[in-house]
């Protein structure tokens, strides 16, 4: 075929193309609208990071080089003349010699850790957006420090809860929607600072965690929950509106309380509490029940290290548990009679005074009306600009940041109430700063002694991932816990 006769019969297909084409009706027009979508995708650069990150504890704790070693270890006087020998001398003699108190102490090195990941592709469509490996690492590294911050706060390695007490039921005729003529079994566990945190009535309570890590390796640990207790039972009333109240001794180091209730061996989880009792008045809403609960005792983790909470309370801290549905009692003189009582605990004692009370949201709001309603002023403020016409704004609302201190040597010391993101509702804890007494030879009162401070690790390449972790190989030291103290199991009254 000639290049003659190829051009012909393109243009001879060309034409009947066009001709086809002008033969077709055409749709009417209607112009361009936003339903054809020709519009700007308004992407604004760089990712906005959404969440807090709230870390007082962390941020005013000390952090020191630690040394080699397993754990690090201090010896503490805790006291001097412990049997109060008399000052008297007689003439020419030598006076008694007195005796000293000491204590061993050691704080365990634990390596604590996340890891994180982005695609090749991720990094690919992330370009002209945002750096996305910078942002994975970014975001591990603010995740570390607020699993930091709750460890340091409640961590618990050592300190075992043990078996929960069995509940003490009382049914009743009212308050709830329980069936009629119903027996109903109760069994409850106790969880620790961390198993209360993990906890979720939907998603059930931690007990034998087993996880599976980025290696391919696997850890076991205790997520928090002690053993449940024995079940308890009651049968409703007659009628339908029937409910149950149901109490358990409070356990030394819970913070949280699981309930499971229903028919027996059946009980489902109905309630996570912070504190020591219940009121059922509907079928648990859970799934979890708790004969999936294991036999043992799962409330350590020995995976991490001991924080504020667990060594206050196990190593000579100020604690009290308040009785079961108790709340703060206020006084006549614009106090809480419970923080009073641990002051003057503090300096009876050990002449410690605490700077610090760390609160929940819950004690915070409870605080300040108990401190309003019974011999506080209701307390309002003015604002008023007097270089413009404006009119006077009032602001409404009182909060408490501070509370006096009576026992201290300067007779009477403001101690700052901080409102912390992890504390559990139920639960106070008193902090000192600084060593109670002028030569004691510790710099810091508690610090965090580090083999190895924050570290970031690039993992090879075995797959198309940049793969992050982000790590940290420390001790928690609390040279003084017993200008530290706790109250929990305060009800919301």
């Amino acid at each position: 075929m000639s290049m003659y006769q190829t051009t012909k019969e393109t243009l001879a297909r060309m034409d009947a193309a066009l001709h086809g084409a002008l033969a077709t009706p055409l749709k009417k027009a209607d112009g361009l609208t936003t339903g054809n979508g020709l519009k700007n995708y308004d992407l604004q650069p760089a990712a906005r990071l959404m969440y807090p990150v709230l870390s007082p504890l962390r941020n005013s704790t000390p952090r020191v080089k630690g040394g080699g070693g397993d754990a690090t270890h201090w010896k503490a006087i805790t006291g001097v003349n412990i049997d109060s020998v008399s000052m008297g001398v007689s003439e020419g003699q030598r006076s008694g010699v007195i005796s000293i108190e000491t204590k061993d102490a050691f704080a365990l090195y634990k390596t604590l850790g996340l890891e994180n990941f982005v695609t090749d592709e991720a990094v690919l469509q992330g370009e002209g957006f945002d750096n996305l490996r910078a942002i994975c690492t970014k975001n591990l590294l603010e995740a570390v420090i607020i699993g930091e911050e709750k460890v340091l706060l409640g961590g618990n390695c050592s300190m075992k809860l043990g078996k929960t007490k069995t509940p003490t039921l009382a049914a009743k005729t009212t308050g709830g929607s329980l069936a009629a003529s119903t027996k109903i079994s109760v069994i409850c566990a106790a969880l620790t600072f961390e198993g209360y945190h993990a906890a979720n009535v939907m998603t059930g309570v931690k007990a034998k965690v087993t996880r599976e890590n980025a290696d391919g390796s696997k850890d076991v640990y205790g997520g928090g929950a002690a053993q449940k207790s024995d079940a308890a039972n009651v049968t409703t009333g007659a009628g339908t509106t029937n409910s149950i109240t149901a109490v358990v001794a409070p356990t030394k180091g819970a913070f949280a309380y699981a309930w499971f209730w229903g028919a027996e061996n059946a009980e489902k989880l109905g309630a996570i509490t912070t504190t020591s009792s219940v009121t059922i008045t509907a079928n648990a809403e859970g799934t979890q029940q708790a004969k999936d609960l294991p036999a043992e005792d799962w409330s350590a983790n020995d995976l991490i290290i001991d924080g504020y909470l667990t060594q206050t309370i196990q190593n000579g801290g100020y604690f009290k548990t308040m009785p079961t549905a108790a709340g703060l009692t206020a006084d006549k003189a614009a106090g809480i009679v419970e923080i009073d009582e641990a002051f003057r605990w503090f300096w009876d004692k050990y002449k410690a005074s605490p700077d610090e009370i760390y609160v929940s949201a819950q004690e915070l709001q409870n605080i300040t009306q108990k401190v309003l309603e019974n011999g506080g002023s209701n307390l309002i403020r003015f604002n008023f600009d007097a270089s413009t016409t404006q009119a006077a704004t009032l602001s409404a609302g009182t909060a408490v940041g501070s509370y006096l201190n009576k026992y201290t040597m300067s007779g009477g010391t403001l101690v700052r109430i901080v409102l912390h993101p992890n504390m559990p509702a139920g639960t106070i804890l008193f902090r000192s700063t600084t060593m109670p007494y002028p030569v004691s030879n510790v710099a810091n009162i508690a610090e965090v002694r580090c083999q190895q401070d924050y570290f970031q690790t690039e993992w090879p390449r075995k797959t198309r991932k940049y793969e992050y972790g982000v790590y940290a190989t420390e001790a928690f030291a609390l040279y003084a816990p017993f200008a530290f103290g706790v109250i929990t199991n305060i009800a919301d009254a």
